[in-house]
């Protein structure tokens, strides 16, 4: 069963399991931070059978150089080791809170669930098998305070599942709805949102089982707001074989989708902006370091 809050976000009252984590202050924390204080930044992990790389995952948060802050690790389901992996971090530092799903209900329900649990100003997000550098969110809030952007994506690096490096990505100055129909320039591990400049209920995603991340870019844009780039590599995406955006055919239907079915583009129009879209990505495929 769900039950909806004023901000339009679905509240489960059933069905997952919570596990916070220990009581214990961890170390690095600011001084005065008690366990209950609200974080200045929640950082959303989702994961689903994540057991080879989510530790990886879980320590590079941990290891950031701005320390308020607090993991909601949601698992969705996983039959493989990774909530245990998850509760034992949460065992050791209470910053972490593991929600687990009852059922199998796809990433963007995963992540809703945990923008509900988020307390924190700023909003990032990190799937569970991709990393950050130790000043990502250091850096990136600095800028976001300096500029009073109320988003940011950054440049990130493109590895292999097993850590080889691929390519860079930039990210761009900035852009507005229109330019990202062209070109999806940024990753989901990159974008950071300040609430309050950026309504939370913007950041509800669609029900999509691919695409829901852009959906909710888009989403945003369509409110105005513009997003804002730091062109520092702090972040690597990691291409893993099974994982939802590595098939290249499905990743232009999925786009076609959500400019028709989403974005109720006009054909001509969704056409060409997928001709655009397929232009950007051969030009990043072939940028290497």
């Amino acid at each position: 069963m769900t039950q909806e809050n004023s901000t339009g976000i679905h509240a489960h009252t059933g069905a997952e399991r919570r596990i916070a984590g220990s009581d214990a202050l961890p170390e690095g924390r600011p001084a005065g931070s008690a366990a209950g204080d609200a974080p200045l930044v929640s950082v959303i992990v989702p994961s689903f059978n994540s057991e080879d790389h989510v530790a990886e995952t879980i320590r590079s948060v941990l290891d950031q150089t701005m320390a308020d802050l607090e993991v909601i690790a949601v698992d969705d389901a996983s039959t493989d080791s990774t909530v245990p992996i998850l509760t034992d971090f949460a065992a050791q530092d209470s910053r972490i809170t593991v929600l687990v799903q009852g059922e199998n209900q796809g990433v963007a329900k995963a992540r809703n669930r945990g923008l509900e649990a988020a307390r924190g100003r700023y909003i990032a997000y990190l799937d569970s098998d991709d990393l950050w550098a130790p000043a990502k969110l250091e850096r990136q809030i600095a800028f976001m305070r300096r500029t009073k952007a109320g988003v940011c994506v950054t440049s990130y690096e493109t590895i292999e599942e097993d850590g080889e490096h691929r390519n860079y990505v930039h990210a761009p100055r900035s852009f507005t709805y229109k330019q990202f129909l062209k070109n999806t320039m940024t990753c989901t591990l990159s974008v950071v949102f300040d609430t309050t400049i950026v309504d939370r209920s913007l950041l509800v995603m669609p029900d999509l089982r691919r695409g829901q991340d852009a959906a909710t870019w888009l989403q945003v844009m369509k409110r105005g707001h513009r997003f804002h780039g730091l062109d520092e590599c702090l972040a690597k995406y990691r291409k893993t074989v099974g994982s939802l955006s590595s098939n290249k055919v499905k990743a232009v239907k999925r786009t076609w989708r959500l400019y028709r079915d989403v974005e109720r583009l006009p054909r001509p129009y969704a056409a060409y902006c997928l001709a655009w879209q397929l232009s950007h990505a051969m030009m990043r495929r072939r940028r290497s370091s």
